[in-house]
């Protein structure tokens, strides 16, 4: 029995590993294939004023489905339309100002080729992923990309798998090229990623998530010691700021900084006596509310801290927030 598992398993591998090579194999002849018609690919995509219509049948299809939300997700507005529906009234969600990129690797999908004079009738630009040069889709086309593959990777050289990983990476670079032509930054892509870490990460600021008004523990300096605590209890942040009467920040205390103080006076002085101003943390590390609130993850974590807090351009307390406060915005 663990000889045929052995035996299967090695086949399965063999399969698998021949797969990949065959695939890595396309990509790669696909690379030094590239040409000044990819230049001119990008060029077409980048002066549309409208939006790049993604359109496939099969598995070709699902790889424009794909590249569609790429290209949307990057900075360039696109969209898939299925070319058979096409025929029955989707035709119209195509414009003047668009710019059709049309992908088959046969370039002779009947439901492709039957829109093609409407297309061109229209004047809108066609752009061709095929692996056939001399096909209907390419004869259409304005720019082809020749996406041919010297093999399938399904053993009886049909099932499109090399073809469609070809096409894959063709449309991943057309959308990395356009990125960077267009100046694209991770801020831009996070806006277009608002509830993913990245988006997060890049439009969330301190003002969103931080504690403001009655929930930010603060004392002036002549508050005594238990007051302090008090406030640092009822507010639950595990600390307070100390502040002077035009609400500037002087200091911080910390359920740290207790301890440290009980360790260092013991029982030769009364805790009592010492009010805030006594105790406190002076010059602690503040955030602007502006800022974005990964920066201050990054800042309690260069300086140790769980907890810190947030003042305006004058120095004036507004806010404060703790590393609990960032996990749940999912920013940590």
């Amino acid at each position: 029995m663990s000889t045929a598992l052995s035996l299967e398993a090695t086949r399965l591998l063999a399969m698998a590993r021949e797969t990949l090579q065959i695939e890595a194999e396309a990509v790669t002849a696909l690379a030094g294939r590239l040409d000044e018609r990819f230049a001119d690919a990008v060029r077409c995509l980048l002066a549309c004023t409208g939006r790049v219509v993604v359109t496939g049948m099969g598995k070709s299809g699902h790889i424009g489905r794909k590249l569609a939300a790429t290209l949307a997700s990057t900075g360039t507005p696109a969209m898939f339309v299925h070319p058979a529906e096409a025929s029955h009234g989707d035709l119209g969600m195509i414009t003047p100002a668009d710019v059709v990129l049309g992908i088959s690797n046969s370039g002779e999908s009947d439901e492709l080729s039957a829109i093609l004079p409407l297309i061109k009738r229209m004047g809108v630009p066609l752009v061709a992923f095929t692996g056939r040069p001399d096909s209907t889709l390419a004869r259409h086309a304005d720019v082809v990309l020749d996406t041919a593959v010297a093999r399938e990777a399904c053993p009886h050289n049909l099932a499109p798998t090399a073809s469609t990983t070809a096409q894959l990476a063709l449309g991943d670079a057309l959308a990395v090229a356009l990125l960077d032509a267009r100046g694209f930054k991770a801020d831009d892509f996070a806006r277009s990623h608002p509830g993913g870490s990245l988006g997060r990460k890049l439009l969330t600021h301190v003002s969103d998530v931080m504690r403001s008004g009655d929930d930010v523990p603060r004392v002036t300096t002549d508050v005594p010691l238990m007051g302090l605590m008090r406030e640092m209890s009822a507010k639950g942040l595990g600390m307070s700021a100390v502040v002077d009467a035009a609400g500037q920040v002087l200091g911080i205390f910390t359920d740290g900084d207790l301890r440290r103080v009980i360790e260092r006076t013991g029982n030769s002085t009364d805790l009592r006596a010492l009010s805030a101003g006594d105790v406190m943390h002076p010059n602690p590390r503040t955030v602007r509310a502006d800022a974005l609130a990964v920066e201050a993850a990054d800042l309690m974590e260069a300086s140790r801290i769980t907890s810190v807090l947030v003042v305006d351009d004058t120095g004036a307390l507004v806010g404060a927030l703790n590393s609990n406060d960032l996990m749940r915005a999912k920013v940590i």
